[in-house]
């Protein structure tokens, strides 16, 4: 389920035929069962409305839930691009090859995490990660040695800044790993379909059944796909873009 969380155009395609066929099913109950439509009752509306009332809350609360996590993610891209740049400029405390060194490591680095926001490929991922650890090790590298030989407070807030970029990158790929929970999606989907039968069942003739098990579900399926696309970090179309990275990279001489 995670998996297929990741892409809302097969949300929206599972979510509009599950969510049809359960309106559906809720006309069909109503047509073979014996009670007449005058004996839906102001009990049944009230249920109906009671829990239309609660899928909107659920909804709501899983948008907000889904904007915080992206708001995160935003945040600390451009917390990664300060860092990075502090870093960058902090090189001058190093001595001169040490620093020529780092910078030039830095700007691998820094195009590095601009690819990160922009690749969708796994494989390509992979490699990427791949390169980004294996970079970091040679920053690491760099400062470590400088720090080794002439160990002052000077030579210590480079360090410190090569501390933060190393941090920052992780902050940044445990933000990209932060989903909603499948526990929301469980939920969310279990009233949907509840919803949607009710809507069915109640439904006053077959005309309007059909009408509305077309129309209710696919607003129901464009919400789901629409809180997907922004839970999704990599496969949605509102995704984070690192202005702020390549901002940086513009302005690095």
């Amino acid at each position: 389920m995670s998996h297929l969380l990741t892409y809302p155009l097969a949300v929206f395609v599972v979510a509009f035929i599950v969510l049809s066929l359960a309106t559906r099913a809720g006309v069909h109950v109503r047509r073979v069962s014996k009670h007449r439509q005058e004996d839906i009752g102001e009990d049944f509306k009230v249920v109906l409305g009671a829990t239309l009332t609660l899928l909107g809350l659920v909804i709501g609360f899983s948008f907000s839930m889904a904007v915080a996590r992206y708001d995160q993610r935003k945040n600390l891209e451009e917390g990664e691009a300060n860092a990075i740049g502090t870093e960058y400029l902090r090189a001058d405390l190093l001595p001169a090859a040490d620093a020529a060194k780092a910078r030039l490591l830095l700007r691998s680095y820094l195009d590095q995490r601009i690819a990160f926001h922009h690749v969708r490929d796994e494989g390509e991922l992979a490699a990427l990660l791949a390169r980004t650890t294996q970079l970091q090790n040679e920053l690491w590298a760099s400062v470590r040695a400088a720090a080794a030989t002439q160990p002052t407070p000077v030579t210590a807030l480079a360090v410190a800044g090569m501390n933060d970029v190393l941090n920052s990158q992780s902050y940044t790929q445990a933000a990209w790993w932060n989903r909603l929970p499948e526990s929301a999606w469980v939920l969310l989907v279990v009233i949907a379909l509840f919803c949607n039968f009710l809507v069915g069942y109640g439904s006053r003739s077959l005309a309007k059944a059909v009408h509305l098990g077309t129309i209710f579900p696919l607003f129901i399926a464009v919400a789901l796909a629409f809180v997907a696309d922004i839970a999704s970090p990599r496969h949605g179309m509102i995704r984070v873009q690192p202005q702020n990275l390549q901002a940086l990279a513009a302005s690095l001489p």
